[in-house]
């Protein structure tokens, strides 16, 4: 059984891509279950943010798991396989362990460092474990990948200038205003996202902050908390006229800006210059409305080139921070193939120890004489020798870390001691155990 992994993100794939394939809120618990049924998988989660679309699984055979999880993208979205396949990735077993540790720890983020995905992923985790999707390997796998995470954020200073999407966006508007003072910003939308970015605002010093929501309760709430004014959605014409800034992250399907709203905008503006920064995904802005003169607007993808800027800063701490993913992934390994190794293991042992077993009773029945005490001391040198003989090369079993290699000892050692051990991983005596109990 090995960990697989099927996905792509914003450096496989451009924004008009992963929105395609993005899992909504609402649709997210029917894609798990789906997920979930599919024949040839076990243990599934699905992460979708708005830079990657990932889906996790357990598979005896990796390669047709894989093209499974291919064809379900397509599927679930009806979005043909050939427009995307060429943007997925899909590493398996330790590489994809070691792509998870990354992911969870920001250093496959597009700004290396910022913490907002490691939440994503304990949701998806959650979300997992609420349907009833996710099994014990997973159930190993994230809350590892959370710790190693914290060890990151604690042992490196790769989260001093972290920044989020959202302060990436603020960090975009500081320098093409070169301040925030006197400034005027619509935000569109009253989630995590927009909440980080009011944040980093009103840090910089923004001179008014406006918030727009479908639920005016909810721009209500997050205007009050940082001292600003909720305008109502049905009214947001009004609050793009009034904005030097406008940034904009909700969950809608459809455009919240399109190109003839905003061209009665910018009239009424009389052509004042309107900075529009949309982080939402799928986008909240029509592409067309960049056309639109003294209009700017940038995406996610745009942010990157900023992002850039900040990861030179971070290199040094990024790289500490590998040697801790790749640290805690050989932990992982280890553990993972030495569930691979104790059936063997097991049954190696049962097999000597039976033996031993028998030798002894034909020994002792020969030995009438002895007393208990004598008796007991034999059996324990029988015992020793046993341990003694097994312990070089089970030690070694255990040190090898190279995968093929390892398969080849297990194959070796069933075949020259005759060991049967089930496909489930269970031994025949383990199943007497069991059954005792």
């Amino acid at each position: 059984m090995d960990l697989i992994l099927v996905g792509l993100n914003h450096k496989t794939a451009p924004i008009e891509i992963r929105e395609c394939l993005a899992f909504s809120p609402e649709k997210l618990e029917e894609a798990c279950l789906q997920v979930r049924d599919l024949h040839l998988l076990k243990e599934t989660m699905i992460l979708s943010t708005c830079n990657r679309v990932e889906i996790y699984a357990l598979a005896q055979d990796p390669a047709p798991a894989v093209g499974e999880l291919k064809r379900f993208l397509s599927a679930f979205h009806q979005y043909p396989l050939e427009k995307f396949e060429q943007s997925l990735y899909s590493p398996v077993g330790e590489e994809a362990v070691k792509h998870i540790f990354r992911v969870a720890s920001s250093l496959d983020s597009m700004v290396v460092g910022e913490t907002q995905i490691l939440g994503q992923l304990k949701d998806a985790y959650e979300t997992a474990t609420g349907n009833k999707t996710a099994g014990p390997i997973l159930h190993r796998l994230l809350p590892l990948a959370f710790h190693v995470a914290k060890r990151v954020r604690t042992e490196t200073k790769i989260g001093n200038r972290a920044v989020s999407v959202s302060s990436v966006a603020v960090e975009l508007a500081r320098k093409i205003f070169e301040t925030l003072e006197g400034k005027t910003a619509l935000l569109i939308g009253a989630g995590e996202m927009i909440e980080l970015a009011t944040q980093h605002l009103v840090a910089d010093g923004v001179g008014k902050v406006l918030v727009t929501n479908r639920t005016q309760e909810r721009a209500v709430a997050l205007a009050q908390k940082f001292g600003g004014e909720a305008v109502p959605f049905g009214q947001m014409e009004k609050g793009l006229v009034r904005a030097d800034i406008v940034i904009s992250a909700t969950n809608s399907p459809d455009f919240v800006l399109g190109y003839d709203q905003m061209a009665r905008v910018m009239k009424e503006r009389k052509q004042t210059p309107l900075f529009l920064i949309d982080i939402a995904d799928p986008r909240d802005v029509e592409p067309r409305v960049n056309d639109l003169e003294n209009v700017y607007l940038y995406n996610i993808d745009h942010l990157q080139k900023v992002a850039d800027e900040n990861i030179q800063d971070r290199e040094k701490e990024a790289r500490k921070a590998e040697g801790i993913v790749e640290g805690e992934v050989a932990e992982f390994v280890r553990w993972y193939r030495s569930l691979a190794l104790t059936p063997t293991i097991v049954a190696l042992r049962q097999k000597f120890e039976g033996i031993r077993e028998k030798e002894l009773e034909k020994t002792l029945a020969h030995l009438p004489n002895l007393s208990e005490k004598e008796r007991k001391f034999v059996e324990g040198l029988t015992a020793a020798i046993v341990n003694k003989i097994l312990h070089s090369p089970l030690s070694q079993l255990k040190s090898v870390t190279d995968s093929a290699r390892s398969d080849s000892y297990l194959d070796a050692l069933q075949a020259l001691f005759q060991l049967y051990v089930e496909e489930g991983g269970s031994t025949p005596g383990e199943e007497e155990e069991k059954s005792k109990k």
